[in-house]
């Protein structure tokens, strides 16, 4: 009987002390090293968004640079194509003029002679002068060879206005304005070239340069951070030339303002 109550007395104290301990806490290691790791990889993943940013605005840069030279490249094998053209107008304008000489000289050889038409083509003739001796075709090759073939853009600039103030009617006059623009443009002088590409663009509506005209002006809108310009004058060119040369190098640059 005493033995029985000493037992249940022990076994009393051990469920008293079983209910009243508690498990101690735990701290789990591996969810300390982890995030940890997470803070560590955020960091690295940071450098590394910024290491590619830099990299693309440098390759970016680059290619806008490549893009411009491109352009000016353009702009020299259109004015060689342009001086080709043009020399190919004067032959065929020339070989004309022989062909036409030649046929009247035989249409004369033809007709009966007398002295009477002898005497009356003896005071007649009058010598003839050729249509293009002066419509300032010869000054305007001259400035054109100065940036085409000579190099020499810092005299072909003179050049240009000269032919401008002394042939302003001519059928070259907006290639002339364009050119000019174009070498100002290329030294820096963004002010004066706008003036010229602005002449193009405003008073020879129906000349070719109009659209190369359009997108130099653009361009000098945006390096003068005029942006809300440069735009209107982008988009102008995408409606007016959408299938241009002009239009193609004029979007990238428009898309890069929005």
């Amino acid at each position: 009987m005493k033995l029985n109550q000493v037992l249940f007395g022990v076994l009393s104290a051990a469920a008293f002390y079983g209910q009243a301990a508690e498990p101690a806490p735990v701290i789990d290691a591996s969810n300390v090293i982890s995030s940890s790791a997470s803070s560590g990889s955020l960091h690295e993943q940071i450098e590394d968004i910024v290491r590619q940013n830099k990299v693309y605005t440098r390759n970016q840069i680059k290619m806008q640079r490549q893009l411009d030279e491109l352009q000016n490249e353009v702009s020299e094998l259109r004015g060689v194509t342009e001086l080709h053209s043009h020399q190919l107008s004067q032959v065929l304008d020339r070989q004309k003029e022989l062909y036409q000489e030649l046929e009247r000289r035989v249409s004369q050889a033809l007709k009966p002679k007398t002295p009477a038409n002898t005497f009356e083509q003896a005071t007649v003739s009058t010598p003839t002068v050729s249509p293009t001796a002066t419509n300032g075709d010869d000054v305007y090759n001259a400035a054109l060879n100065l940036v085409l073939k000579e190099k020499r853009y810092d005299d072909a600039i003179p050049a240009f206005r000269q032919f401008i103030s002394q042939y302003p009617n001519s059928s070259y006059a907006a290639n002339a304005q364009y050119w000019l623009g174009q070498l100002l443009f290329s030294k820096g002088e963004l002010s004066q070239a706008k003036s010229a590409f602005s002449v193009v663009v405003n008073q020879f509506k129906d000349s070719s340069k109009r659209s190369d005209a359009m997108l130099k002006l653009g361009m000098v809108e945006q390096k003068q951070n005029n942006v809300a310009q440069a735009k209107s004058i982008y988009q102008q060119l995408l409606s007016l030339y959408p299938d241009s040369s002009a239009a193609k190098l004029a979007q990238p640059r428009l898309s890069s303002l929005q």
